[in-house]
């Protein structure tokens, strides 16, 4: 037998890659300490936390409005089951956490979905899941976003207004069909 034929299988890595944006990152420098450089490894017993206490937290945000331990992410393996999974509980007395559709108190958690935007304060965080297979640790990739992941936040009303200044969506009943409008315009 070869050395080929007789090596360890090679096993895929869980990562959590988390694009970061805050609107004064560029001034403020408060992702100065996080690695965007490389993935890091984090071992599958340790709980990754966020926040501004660096003798707790491996990610340290430099922001006096953070606090010490913003969050925490726990990966587990659903019980089973071979799927691996990421459960993130908001550590912050003072400060709601909102991922993706849910609002978290202080000591909530939930699954992380593969998928979605973790906010704070001004803070955006797309977290996104790319599967592996290890069991003994998991890896983060961080990456700085130059503009906001919440665009739509960012965009001025594309609405047309009247010369009388009152915009027509205010009365969608005058001689009008339907219009659908999203829940969250205002």
């Amino acid at each position: 037998m070869s050395s080929f034929e007789e090596a360890e299988t090679e096993e895929t890595v869980t990562c959590l890659h988390m694009t970061f944006y805050h609107p004064c990152q560029d001034n403020k420098m408060m992702f100065r300490c996080l690695n965007f450089r490389k993935r890091e490894r984090v071992r599958a017993d340790e709980m990754a936390k966020f926040g501004r206490d660096s003798s707790v937290c491996h990610y340290n945000l430099m922001d006096t409005r953070v606090s010490r331990i913003q969050f925490s992410l726990q990966f587990y393996r659903k019980l089973n089951s071979s799927e691996f999974c990421f459960e993130i509980k908001n550590m912050s007395k003072k400060t709601k956490l909102i991922v993706g559709q849910t609002e978290l108190g202080y000591l909530n958690k939930i699954d992380l979905p593969c998928k979605c935007i973790i906010c704070f304060g001004d803070y955006q965080i797309l977290a996104e899941i790319q599967e592996g297979e290890s069991v003994d640790y998991f890896e983060t990739h961080l990456h700085m976003a130059e503009v906001p992941i919440l665009q739509e936040r960012c965009l001025p009303s594309l609405q047309p207004v009247q010369e009388n200044g009152i915009s027509s969506s205010l009365f969608p009943s005058q001689g009008k069909s339907p219009i659908e409008i999203d829940e969250n315009e205002s």
